[in-house]
């Protein structure tokens, strides 16, 4: 499956969950796929959690992070700290 292929499974309806980027035809957040598959859940755990989806739709997800991550940057700060007074 192509690219594009893949983004076309993906839409942006701003009357649709507030317009975040969801799964077409789900109210299923990118995002949300993106944090369980970066806590550690599989693919197959996905599609058991949400039997309406198919893979190519957690694959389109994926491309869909990494067109974003072609053009924005976030800074993850590296060795720093952060104390929290109790």
């Amino acid at each position: 499956m192509t690219q594009n292929n893949l983004l076309s499974r993906i839409s942006i309806d701003s009357n649709i969950c507030f317009g975040k980027p969801c799964i077409r035809g789900h109210r299923i957040w990118v995002s949300l796929i993106l944090d369980f598959l970066a806590s550690g859940m599989t693919v197959e755990e996905l599609l058991e959690e949400y039997p309406g989806i198919e893979r190519e739709d957690i694959f389109a997800c994926i491309a869909y992070a990494a067109e974003l991550a072609r053009d924005c940057y976030v800074e993850i700060p590296v060795g720093e700290t952060k104390v929290v007074a109790g």
